[in-house]
């Protein structure tokens, strides 16, 4: 398990011990067997940028803290890919260790019309699910989060990503800032599926916030925790199980 935990004023949370966490499946407590603090476990990171014309206005701004993102988050172990979703879904460059590589794909992005944001989420945690099982699985949304041009539906998008145990972040950049501008129904979609997998979402009110929120991005994937045990009792082979961690402290935890 990949934990990410946070303190009262919702920043990481270092330099944990093993016995301040505890892991309960099927509401028995487990005996944690492998516990890595800041884990040095190699990150793919699938990167999408939402090209629709709500985001036409914003999208440079967008594309620039992106960048500046992958520069900060990327070591020479780790692995970027790009896609861009409009009407369709469209990969511009496979998994690679090149900031140089990724940026170029950025620039690449073009406006576009429609939004297929659950088929964009389908895609990308297969894309995830198709790499080595010893690396950290990320998908990274930059979205408004309209859904109006998808091939697969929120649930196929959602099980997805759960089959591929990819970490989702989502930041939302809504059209307008106001509650007339905002899509209840995609957000939602989206924070069910970041709640599910232990990842977040982050809702900048200015595009100026962008580097505020990819930063905390990055220092949570940083600060996560890494967590391993044996169930006890045994569960059937591929059988869902109900998991829970809980770190003592006043801390919250995802994962």
């Amino acid at each position: 398990l990949l934990a990410s935990v946070l303190d009262r004023n919702n920043r990481p949370a270092p330099d944990l011990q093993q016995q301040q966490f505890e892991i309960f499946e099927e509401g028995k407590p487990q005996k944690i067997e492998l516990f890595e603090t800041e884990t040095q476990q190699p990150l793919d990171l699938v990167l999408m940028i939402d090209s629709s014309l709500s985001e036409t206005a914003k999208l440079p701004f967008e594309l620039d803290a992106a960048g500046r993102f992958v520069r900060r988050v990327m070591r020479r172990e780790d692995r970027v890919a790009v896609y861009e979703f409009g009407d369709t879904v469209s990969q511009l460059a496979n998994f690679s260790n090149q900031p140089d590589r990724v940026r170029a794909a950025l620039q690449r992005i073009q406006p576009g019309t429609g939004t297929a944001l659950s088929y964009a989420v389908f895609l990308g945690s297969q894309a995830l699910a198709r790499g080595a099982p010893d690396r950290r699985r990320v998908l990274l949304l930059l979205t408004d989060p309209g859904d109006t041009t998808s091939r697969a539906d929120f649930e196929s998008a959602r099980r997805a990503a759960l089959r591929a145990e990819a970490l989702l972040y989502a930041i939302v950049v809504r059209p307008v800032n106001n509650e007339g501008g905002r899509n209840t129904a995609g957000e939602h979609a989206l924070e069910t599926i970041a709640d599910t997998s232990g990842g977040a979402m982050y809702f900048p009110v200015q595009v100026t916030q962008l580097d505020e929120m990819f930063d905390r991005i990055d220092r949570e994937l940083r600060t996560q925790y890494r967590l391993g045990y044996y169930p006890d009792p045994r569960p059937p082979q591929g059988a869902y199980r109900q998991i829970e961690v809980r770190v003592k402290g006043d801390y919250t935890v995802r994962y």
